[in-house]
């Protein structure tokens, strides 16, 4: 790939980079409801502005960017440091998959909503004993009356104390191999058979949670993909997540970089040749991360959806910034253990980097087998 822009990826950029810096929303106000809220209505301005979700296709919402100004669209939105967008989940994971396996009505009622930001979506896939193998899940559906009452639990839902709808994958066929008796729902989460516990994290913020349904009810339109197609559905959901990571995760971890680097100028410590032999191998490794999420992106524009090669700037990412907020943990010293300090924040919410999107250990499973060609290990 030349990754030189062209006029008009550059116009775009210029143009985008110039909105930003007459619109951008200020930090999110403090207390998990009003920074919620906060990026609810930054999310309302991006999507009058033609940038909420605006690589999807125009027909449903979308602006129809390249994947390059997509790239160009994280990129800068990291460089001017602005919050994300509250629908993450929706409009990474949910709209795509929907666009890809949903039927017409599907599309109708749900795809709007998702990019306006007026109604939040989650993700149900791991439980406790069903994390990276997800195929083992034991979350049961049964149809009756023409709807589907589904029974279990799931762990990790990110965002489901805020969220209406739920990507919910479910065991339909008690009988058929794991991988082929299960099915994708979108399950209504207002509802009293579904109760969610928010698992505070070390952070003391409450994104994750516990999700547990009691014959909670789905009707049959909101299965997407058809009964028992539910792996494949999920797999494109896990690739359309991963492969939304990279070029706004690349910027993101290069931006802290320079942080690091003034932080170590500011504490007198970037003459030490150990210091500076480390920020240089940081260095390094954010620009293999960079390059290896635009390669990512070329895979992409060949075949026309994403693929394995998501799961390597997502591995890279998550162990760079551990260590690089390790390493500015390392630099404050006693100040590394205030509360207070940014750093600190950052140190203990990049300990999910490892497990979010896929655990790195997976990861390096799927780039072994799948982009690498090597043999499986059992």
């Amino acid at each position: 790939m030349d990754l030189t822009l062209s006029p008009s990826e550059q116009a775009f950029r210029d143009e985008l980079r110039e909105w930003l810096a007459e619109n951008h929303p200020g930090e999110d106000p403090p207390g998990d409801d009003a920074g919620f809220e906060h990026r609810r209505a930054w999310q309302r301005k991006l999507y009058e502005a033609g940038y909420a979700g605006f690589s999807w296709p125009k027909e449903y919402g979308g602006r129809g960017a390249t994947l390059v100004e997509q790239a160009l669209f994280g990129e800068e939105m990291a460089r001017a440091k602005a919050p994300p967008p509250v629908n993450v989940l929706g409009m990474v994971m949910g709209g795509p998959v929907v666009i890809t396996h949903g039927s017409e009505e599907q599309k109708e009622r749900w795809l709007k909503p998702i990019l306006t930001g007026e109604e939040i979506w989650c993700q149900g896939f791991s439980e406790p004993e069903s994390g990276s193998d997800l195929a083992s899940l034991k979350t049961k559906a049964v149809k009756s009356n023409g709807e589907w009452l589904v029974t279990g639990q799931k762990v990790w839902t990110t965002y489901a104390h805020k969220a209406k709808w739920c990507m919910l994958v479910a065991r339909t066929d008690q009988d058929a191999p794991k991988h082929q008796g299960l099915t994708y729902f979108i399950m209504d989460m207002e509802q009293d058979a579904v109760q969610v516990r928010p698992l505070h994290q070390i952070t003391k913020e409450p994104e994750f949670n516990e999700l547990f349904m009691e014959e909670a009810r789905i009707p049959d339109e909101n299965v997407v993909g058809g009964v028992g197609n539910g792996w494949a559905v999920a797999i494109t959901t896990l690739m359309n997540e991963r492969a939304g990571l990279g070029a706004s995760s690349a910027a993101g971890v290069r931006i802290a970089l320079e942080e690091l680097k003034q932080l170590a100028a500011e504490r007198g410590v970037d003459d030490d040749p150990v210091i500076r032999q480390r920020l240089a191998q940081l260095t390094i490794e954010v620009e293999l991360l960079r390059l290896n999420s635009w390669r990512g992106l070329t895979q992409i524009m060949k075949r026309g959806v994403p693929g394995p090669e998501g799961s390597l700037p997502k591995w890279q990412w998550g162990e760079i910034n551990q260590t690089l907020t390790e390493l500015a943990v390392e630099i404050l010293g006693e100040e590394g253990a205030y509360w207070e300090s940014p750093w600190t924040y950052r140190l203990l919410r990049s300990r999910a980097n490892s497990i979010e999107g896929g655990t790195t250990e997976i990861l390096k499973n799927i780039v072994a087998e799948r982009v690498l060609g090597l043999p499986k290990l059992r």
